[in-house]
């Protein structure tokens, strides 16, 4: 049994210059992708693709699915597949609507979470206590999550001023960050349109203009995550049940306790992404407000490795996507550019690893987007509505050949296996 967890054993923490040397290739994307999409926007013309109104909504629209994708790294991490974060989304967003009503945005928060756990507890009996199928329990708590909200809505909403069966508006948000002299100049920086310095310009006015305190809240649970499960004894007990139960359970670890804590925890998180719909990315309730965010968050965490950050940049890129269809056509129409000059670089980079076979795959792909750029004026209105979803298809057949789930992720697990 001792051989058992020696072999399993997770490699040992990242040295000090490995870290430093992860740091500096995370730069080196940042920066290049900002060359990038500069280098689009003064090719095409089309200053919208970057505006510091563009880059907001698309912060905004990201957080809903980085708060389900962070969700479904907890649970995935501790070998629970959680297919339920829409449905843990959708109690979180009548949870985020009850109490901000009642009691203000501030508890709103603690509803909205309180709702998401009670999913992520009725999930966790299902598959931890009970052995469920991890499949089936995510997919009926999704019908349950719909069906309950759609009751609770119709039975405590209805007679609330700005309330109805399907709905509640007028809800008060939470604040708002501002910082006028620092979002002012680099607003007016922006406007210049110089290569890459009125870009960054941009994403800084996005982030001092009248940001909602969520989205720095947002980022700080991604170091957060980050840094608990890769960091802490608590985070390395953690992935070991989703990597080897059996051993972990050698070496004293309570797996159900893990795996219990680790869906509630996942429930929490996307329970705050229907507080976010709510209070944030929109003016208030309404049934199905979600639109199978929780779904695109589980393609973005799997997109992104399992990993936190890994699955920022994956849902930063769905959430970019998502606020692409309310710009103006010419920005819709530069987004193909945008994909065209990315799917190159991917194909550079497959080809440099020897992956001959992925690498010509994505300069097709590559050179199809950039034919249909030049041959046409713009993207129909109805494609653009579906670019979220088809960014997510693509990101998930393009990525497979990097992927490494947890070894132990969905697999069944009861107590005394290990002996």
């Amino acid at each position: 049994m001792s051989t058992l967890a020696t072999e399993t054993a997770p490699p040992p923490p990242p040295t000090p210059s490995a870290s430093l040397g992860r740091s500096y290739r995370w730069l080196l994307v940042t920066v290049g992708f900002i060359a990038i999409v500069s280098s689009v926007r003064v090719i095409s013309g089309a200053n919208e693709i970057d505006s510091v109104g563009t880059i907001q909504a698309a912060l905004i629209a990201t957080c809903p699915i980085l708060l389900a994708a962070l969700g479904g790294v907890w649970a995935e991490r501790a070998g629970i597949v959680n297919i339920g974060l829409e449905g843990q989304m959708i109690l979180g967003t009548w949870g985020a609507a009850y109490f901000t009503y009642f009691y203000g945005p501030w508890v709103g928060l603690i509803g909205a979470a309180l709702l998401g756990a009670v999913g992520g507890i009725l999930h966790a009996i299902a598959t931890v206590t009970f052995g469920v199928d991890h499949i089936v329990s995510g997919v009926a708590l999704n019908i349950i999550g719909a069906g309950a909200v759609a009751f609770l809505a119709e039975a405590y909403f209805r007679d609330l001023d700005g309330g109805g069966i399907k709905q509640l508006t007028g809800l008060p948000t939470p604040p708002r960050v501002e910082v006028p002299w620092l979002g002012d100049a680099a607003a007016e920086l922006a406007g210049k349109h110089w290569f890459v310095i009125s870009d960054v310009a941009a994403v800084v006015a996005a982030l001092t203009r009248n940001m909602s305190i969520m989205v720095y809240l947002v980022a700080a649970l991604v170091v957060f995550t980050s840094w608990v499960l890769w960091k802490t004894t608590f985070g390395l007990r953690l992935r070991s049940c989703g990597e080897n139960p059996q051993a972990a359970e050698t070496l004293g670890v309570n797996v159900y306790l893990f795996k219990y804590i680790a869906v509630i925890i996942s429930g929490v998180f996307a329970g705050l992404g229907g507080y976010m719909l709510v209070l944030v990315s929109s003016s208030g309730f309404v049934t199905g407000q979600t639109g199978g965010r929780g779904y695109i968050g589980l393609a973005a965490m799997i997109f992104g490795n399992w990993r936190p950050f890994g699955a920022a940049g994956a849902a930063t890129m769905f959430g970019y996507t998502d606020a692409m269809q309310l710009r103006n056509a010419a920005a819709v129409h530069a987004l193909l550019l945008l994909v065209a000059l990315l799917l190159f670089v991917f194909a550079f980079l497959r080809m440099r690893k020897g992956d001959r076979k992925n690498g010509i795959l994505f300069a097709v792909l590559g050179v199809a987007f950039l034919v249909w750029y030049l041959l046409s004026d713009e993207v129909p209105r109805e494609f653009a509505g579906m670019t979220p979803y088809v960014a997510t298809l693509l990101a998930l057949a393009l990525a497979t050949q990097r992927l490494r789930m947890p070894a132990a992720d969905g697999k069944p697990y009861r107590k005394g296996q290990a002996g």
